[in-house]
Formats: structure tokens, C-alpha cells, sequence
């Protein structure tokens, strides 16, 4: 996975978890570069991703502040029930959806 589509995956849960709430503004990317330890482009091309999503804005002269929009963590739950779902139809219980999904986690 490219490395700007690892740092939005990181600010995107930051904001699922609410540890980057509604209306509350982000460092600088320059500072997020800094501790993540990446170039600040590439943390300027995650933030622009995100403010494609409707996550963040940039707001000129107050920096990016994150939007009352959440990402959809429930996307990920919609996902996984259809997974469970799928694999009960097929005939297989939980601890071997469990299983797979160590499998294929470590294949990625």
C-alpha cells in the first residue's frame, strides 16, 4: 500500500476513534511528517485525500480542521456481516472466518 494511502488510513481511524473530533484542527503537516517520520508531501497528499472525502477542510489560515463527517467505520462492520454471512451459507462457523482472516491478514 502506497505510503500517503498509510498516513490517511492512520488520520482516518484518529477520527473514527474520535481522537481528531469535529471542528477540532490537525497539526501541521510538516509536524505530522516530522513524527510519523515521511516527507511532508506525502502527508500533504493524504490530507487532500481526505479532504476529497469530506473528512477535513483547509481552511486558509487556520490550517486543516477536521469536518463533523465521520469515516465509515461501519463500512467495515457492513463488510464484515456480509463476510459471517456469506461463510454461513457455505457452511463455515466463526472461528474459521477467524482463521481466514489471520490467513489472508498475513498475506497482505
Amino acid at each position: 500500500m502506497p505510503l500517503h494511502e498509510q498516513v490517511a488510513g492512520a488520520l482516518r481511524r484518529a477520527i473514527a476513534e474520535g481522537e481528531a473530533k469535529p471542528g477540532e484542527r490537525l497539526p501541521p503537516a510538516r509536524d505530522l511528517a516530522t513524527v510519523l517520520g515521511v516527507n511532508a508531501n506525502t502527508v500533504f497528499r493524504a490530507l487532500r485525500a481526505l479532504r476529497d472525502e469530506g473528512l477535513v477542510e483547509f481552511r486558509r489560515g487556520r490550517g486543516v480542521t477536521v469536518t463533523g463527517a465521520a469515516p465509515e467505520r461501519s463500512a467495515i462492520v457492513d463488510k464484515a456481516r456480509e463476510l459471517v454471512e456469506l461463510a454461513r451459507r457455505y457452511g463455515y462457523g466463526l472461528d474459521e472466518v477467524e482463521q481466514i482472516m489471520r490467513q489472508a491478514g498475513q498475506g497482505a
